[in-house]
C-alpha cells in the first residue's frame, strides 16, 4: 500500500490494446474494504483507461475524466470504438471507466461470491461498504495514483450522479468539473418519499405507452390472464409471475423503451396442441430483460442507496417500493383484469418476491432482508457544503424522468452553488447514451460558462 492508501496491482506490466480509434489500458487497484480501517481487509478494483489513438503519444498531457456508471450494480459500459459520449470525451480527455466496487471486474458481489463472507448477516455487513460513500473514497485513493494529485472531471450517469453529489459533499478538491446526467438525488428524501413520487411517474409512462400502442392493452391483459392461471418458468429457471411480468415496465424509462416493450409483446403467444402458450422466443426475451444475474447489487442495494440513517431521521428502508405500491391500487393487476382497463407495468422498483422468482437472487433473500432492516446508515450528502460549492458543475435533468424525480433533482440543483441545469424532454433517462457527443458537449459548455 502506497502513502496514498492505494496500491497498483501489476502496475509494472499494464495491459494495453487497441480498438478502432482508441488505445485502452487496464488498471487494477487494491483499496480497503472499509475505509475507516485502512490497514484492514482489501478488495480489488478495475478501471479501463481510454485515449484517442491520435493522442496516445501525448496522453500524459491530457486531463482525466472519470466516468461513474448508473446502477447501483452495473460495471462501466464496455465500449467498442468511440461510441456515444466517449467519442466526444476522448477529443480532450484521458478517460477512466471505473467498475465500481462489487461490479464488473471489481471484486464482483453475487450469489456465487457472497457466501465466502459467511452468514447472510455477515454478507449484509459486507455489502454495507458498497454504497456511494465507499465508492467516492475509492475514487479519491485512485485519483492521485493516476493524475499525480490533479483533480479530474467526473461524469456521473444516474446513480453515478448520486456518487458525484457525495463527492462534492465530501471531497470537492478532487473534482475539476462535475457533470451530471439524470443523476441529481434528493438530499434528504426517504425511500418512502422516493417511491411516492415514483409511482405517479410510472403511471404516466404507462399511459404514454398505451396511447402510442393501444393494441398492447389487450395483449398485456391476455398475457397477465394467462400468467394468473399457469405457472410459467423462464428458460433460466426463473418464475414469470404476474408481478414479475409487470416489472418489464422498467423499459419505459429509456428513450427506446416503449418501442422495445411493444416489440417484445408482439409475439407473446404461439398455438400448441394444448392450446395457446407463451412462445419460447418471448420467454427468452423476457428473461434477458428481467434477470439480475449480471447486476445483483441493483436489487440488493437499490433502496439502501436512499438511506441516510438517524442523522436524517431515516429508519429502515423495509421494502419501501413494495409497501408504497399498496397506496396506488391502479397497479393491482387482478383489479385491472376485473374491469376493462389496462394492466399497468411497474418501473424501477425492487420487491421481496424478486428474491423468490429470480435464480440469481434466491440465495440472497436473507441477505436482502438484513439490508432492508438496517438502520445505521451514514449520511451521504452535506447541504451546507454543497451550498458553498466552487466546482464548475452542470446537469442534464430529463423532464418527467421515470427513474429520478425531476422535482427532487431541481431542488438539489438549486442547493449546489453554481450548478447550471439543462432541463430537456428531448431525451429520457439514458440521454447521455442516446444523445452521445451532443449531451456531453452541452454539459461541458454549461460548466465552463460558454453558453
Amino acid at each position: 500500500m502506497s502513502d496514498t492508501g492505494v496500491s497498483r496491482t501489476g502496475a509494472g506490466s499494464l495491459s494495453t490494446y487497441r480498438q478502432p480509434g482508441l488505445v485502452l489500458t487496464d488498471h487494477h487497484f487494491t483499496v480497503p474494504l472499509d475505509h475507516t480501517r485502512p490497514d484492514g481487509e482489501t478488495i480489488e478494483l478495475y478501471g479501463r483507461e481510454i485515449v484517442a489513438s491520435g493522442k496516445a503519444a501525448d496522453r500524459d498531457g491530457l486531463p482525466w475524466l472519470l466516468y461513474l456508471e448508473g446502477g447501483p450494480g452495473f460495471g462501466a459500459r464496455r465500449f467498442i470504438g468511440p461510441q456515444a459520449w466517449l467519442g466526444r470525451a476522448v477529443q480532450e480527455f484521458r478517460v477512466l471507466l471505473l467498475d465500481q466496487r462489487g461490479t464488473g471486474r471489481s471484486t464482483p458481489a453475487n450469489r456465487q461470491t457472497l457466501p465466502l463472507r459467511g452468514t447472510p448477516r455477515e454478507q449484509a455487513d459486507y455489502l454495507a461498504h458498497f454504497r456511494a460513500d465507499s465508492i467516492v473514497k475509492d475514487c479519491e485513493l485512485i485519483r492521485p495514483a493516476l493524475t499525480g494529485g490533479a483533480p479530474w472531471t467526473v461524469l456521473g450517469q444516474s446513480f453515478g450522479g448520486f456518487c458525484l453529489t457525495h463527492y462534492l459533499s465530501t471531497a470537492p478538491e478532487g473534482v475539476a468539473m462535475a457533470l451530471f446526467t439524470g443523476g441529481l438525488p434528493s438530499l434528504d428524501a426517504t425511500a418512502d418519499d422516493v417511491y411516492r413520487a415514483a409511482y405517479p411517474r410510472i403511471r404516466r409512462k404507462n399511459e404514454a405507452h398505451y396511447a402510442r400502442y393501444p393494441e398492447d392493452v389487450e395483449r398485456v391483459r391476455r398475457i397477465v390472464a394467462h400468467l394468473a392461471e399457469h405457472e410459467v418458468t423462464l428458460p433460466g429457471g426463473g418464475l414469470l409471475t404476474v408481478e414479475a411480468f409487470q416489472s418489464l415496465g422498467i423499459l419505459l424509462g429509456g428513450g427506446e423503451g416503449t418501442h422495445q416493450l411493444h416489440l417484445l409483446l408482439e409475439g407473446a403467444f404461439v398455438p400448441t396442441p394444448a392450446g395457446p402458450a407463451l412462445a419460447d422466443a418471448f420467454l427468452e426475451n423476457v428473461q434477458a430483460q428481467l434477470s439480475y444475474a449480471g447486476h445483483p447489487l441493483y436489487a440488493l442495494l437499490h433502496e439502501p442507496l436512499y438511506a441516510q440513517g438517524p442523522a436524517f431521521g431515516h429508519g429502515a428502508t423495509d421494502w419501501a417500493a413494495d409497501r408504497i405500491r399498496a397506496e396506488f391500487p391502479e397497479f393491482d393487476a387482478a383489479r385491472a383484469l376485473a374491469g376493462d382497463g389496462p394492466v399497468l407495468f411497474t418501473g424501477e422498483t425492487v420487491h421481496p418476491w424478486l428474491f423468490t422468482t429470480d435464480p440469481a437472487l434466491r440465495p440472497l433473500r436473507e441477505t436482502a432482508e438484513h439490508l432492508a432492516a438496517r438502520t445505521d446508515w451514514a449520511p451521504l450528502y452535506d447541504s451546507a457544503r454543497l451550498a458553498a460549492n466552487e466546482v464548475p458543475a452542470a446537469a442534464a435533468v430529463y423532464h418527467d424522468d421515470m427513474y429520478v424525480d425531476t422535482a427532487h433533482s431541481l431542488r438539489t440543483a438549486r442547493t449546489i452553488r453554481g450548478l447550471r441545469t439543462w432541463v430537456t424532454d428531448e431525451f429520457e433517462h439514458d440521454g447521455v447514451r442516446a444523445g452521445g457527443p451532443r449531451v456531453l458537449d452541452r454539459l461541458l459548455a454549461l460548466a465552463r460558462g460558454e453558453i
